[in-house]
């Protein structure tokens, strides 16, 4: 009897293993064929809410409002864009950090005030960058400085040889338009009073037009309607090249030679420059999983490269520079990798000990 009775269990089991492993390889083949009609139909219908980390108004705002219809329409789920503002944009990115990973959120990120807020550990960046599933890129945003006309400065030397403290406008500790005055203070020593805590780039820009400020960093893009209207006047740029559309605007690089110490000052612009590359770029939270982030990925790729939506950023003046997620998450690993020196430099100005 044991020994038939040994013969029946291990007929059992054998029985039982066959049916499992079948059903798990059945499984397997079937997500693998099935996945993105799956993901498809889980799209279908539902509300992806977008969170943007700005006040209405400003390019980011613009450039989520440009794009949302066409996210709608390669994914079949309906784009709601919410506008969270508040300290520098973190309020936002912390929002998106912590929301549920469903694949029904996803949120516009300042790449540089990310990863200069994370370095610095200012206080409420609770994310981590390198936990952030990356859909892409919209645009690697050029950083131009631009005055009002009615400052009275109508040259990048007029602000090296200010004799009292001009005041330029910035959003929070650890934004981009922060970012951007901070270095550019220390890498060419600027008499400037940075006022800082402004929601968006809009609001710094009213500030200009009543006077209280003399001028910001900010994107081209975000700085065009005031160059156009007659307001502003752009004085620099960032990078080492000059823009095809900016050829008459001296680039930060231009400068460096002319610095007590130039190596420093090139060491300084060119971390800056690689904070710039991470741009403005899309993210899910962490742990969303990998059909429902490859199908986020492939329906943004295929709206930033529809022929119509091209056409519309072309014509409202908001430019793209697409970068696929994997690329974007190389990208801000390698914005991170600055000498010793540099990356204090940049910790102290962010957290405004200089």
């Amino acid at each position: 009897m044991k020994k038939n009775n040994i013969i029946i269990i291990a007929g059992v089991v054998l029985v039982l293993s066959v049916l499992i492993i079948g059903g798990l390889v059945t499984r397997k083949t079937g997500d693998a064929t099935q996945a993105g009609e799956d993901v498809a139909a889980y799209y279908k219908g539902k509300i992806v809410k977008w969170i943007i980390p700005y006040s209405p108004g400003g390019g980011y705002d613009e450039y989520a409002r440009l794009l949302s219809p066409y996210l709608s329409k390669y994914t079949g789920a309906r784009v709601d864009v919410l506008n969270l503002p508040g300290a520098g944009g973190m309020r936002g990115v912390n929002e998106l950090y912590s929301s549920p990973n469903d694949g029904l959120i996803i949120g516009m990120i300042n790449g540089s005030a990310l990863v200069t807020s994370e370095l610095a550990g200012i206080t409420g960046a609770n994310y981590k960058l390198d936990q952030f599933a990356y859909l892409g890129r919209i645009v690697a945003d050029a950083r131009v400085l631009v005055v009002s006309k009615q400052s009275g400065l109508n040259t990048f030397e007029d602000v090296i040889n200010a004799q009292i403290p001009l005041k330029v406008g910035a959003t929070g500790l650890g934004g981009s338009t922060y970012v951007d005055v901070v270095v550019s203070k220390e890498a060419f020593k600027l008499n400037i009073e940075i006022i800082h805590g402004f929601d968006s780039s809009s609001v710094i820009r009213q500030e200009m037009l009543r006077g209280n400020i003399v001028g910001t960093w900010g994107s081209y893009g975000s700085a065009e309607e005031g160059v156009d209207e007659g307001a502003e006047t752009i004085i620099l740029q960032s990078g080492d090249k000059r823009l095809p559309d900016l050829q008459e605007v001296p680039t930060a690089f231009e400068y460096a030679d002319k610095t007590e110490d130039p190596t420093r000052t090139k060491a300084i612009l060119t971390a800056w420059d690689a904070l710039i590359a991470v741009g403005r770029s899309v993210a899910a939270p962490p742990g969303i999983s990998p059909a429902r982030l490859e199908f986020l990925r492939a329906a943004f790729k295929s709206a930033m490269e529809d022929p119509e939506l091209i056409a519309l950023a072309q014509k409202s003046g908001r430019p793209f520079d697409f970068a696929t997620g994997d690329e974007i998450h190389q990208i801000t690993r390698n914005a991170t990798m600055m000498p010793p020196d540099i990356k204090e430099l940049f910790i102290k100005a962010i957290k405004g000990e200089l």
